[in-house]
């Protein structure tokens, strides 16, 4: 079960990742939980999308207490969001990175428990919720992603999202880290964005409010929504439980390993 939900592969460029424990003093004590069954059974639950009480631990020789604990000292530690670079620096290296165009958007989804960066969700009539904000390449491959309030507009997360993206190693040359275009849809025509994009050096493509029809940017912006539909694929980031933002941040940034994870392996094989 632990090769199953964590591959040879997957685990090769996780263990380097996961920080390092202090060795424990010399007595008795239970022997420390295996980091590998720990990463497999918190990739379970965030495909599944089961409650940190309904993981069937016991597939994995760990308890959900160790499961809980663990997922939080590697959440403080930045550990989701590193494995995420490191897939997309294999990508890249590739050359599956398709950086001509990218696309961002957001979906809502509801908070069933409150917590921080949660707020009324305008498209369901008022009830807390928060966005899950993601910029991705012309291939779908996610390169960053940000989460917020519900009622959040998403033209504030656009420059964040652009100056999250950390610099990506190619095949050849310098790493890279930002597009040379970036299409979006009316939600982001505010001229001082429309400015601030294009000074750094990116092509925009936002359609105009009144002036143009959102449909005929579908040839190219269909492809961040397939990127959302297929991080809901893992259940967790479907409903937001965590009270913590970081918590679901988390799950969103290993949804997005992945999601990179999996092209890698499509690319190479």
């Amino acid at each position: 079960m632990v090769r199953t939900w964590a591959p040879d592969d997957f685990w090769q460029v996780a263990q380097p990742l996961i920080p390092a424990q202090a060795p424990r003093r010399q007595g008795g004590g239970k022997r420390r939980a295996d980091d590998r069954a720990v990463l497999a059974a918190i990739v379970y639950l965030v495909q599944a999308g089961c409650s940190w009480w309904k993981l069937p631990a016991q597939m994995f020789g760990i308890s959900r207490s160790t499961a809980h604990r663990r997922f939080t000292q590697w959440t403080a530690d930045g550990l989701w969001e590193r494995l995420h670079q490191q897939f997309l620096h294999r990508l890249g290296v590739v050359s599956e990175i398709d950086w001509s165009r990218a696309m961002v958007d957001s979906i809502a989804v509801r908070a069933e428990k409150g917590g921080n960066l949660t707020g009324p969700n305008p498209v369901d009539r008022g009830k807390p919720g928060s966005k899950i904000h993601v910029l991705c390449d012309r291939r779908g491959v996610p390169l960053t992603c940000l989460i917020c309030a519900a009622n959040t507009h998403d033209s504030q997360l656009l420059i964040p999202l652009l100056d999250s993206i950390a610099p990506i190693r190619g095949r050849r040359g310098r790493p890279r880290r930002l597009p040379d275009k970036l299409h979006a849809d009316k939600a982001y025509d505010v001229p001082a964005l429309r400015a601030a994009i294009r000074d750094r050096g990116i092509k925009v493509r936002i359609t105009r409010k009144g002036i143009e029809s959102s449909q005929r940017l579908g040839r190219h912006r269909w492809i961040v929504e397939a990127c959302l539909n297929w991080l809901l694929r893992n259940r967790r980031l479907v409903r937001r439980y965590d009270r913590k933002a970081q918590h679901f941040q988390a799950f969103a940034d290993l949804a997005c390993a992945l999601l990179t994870y999996r092209r890698l392996l499509k690319a190479t094989n």
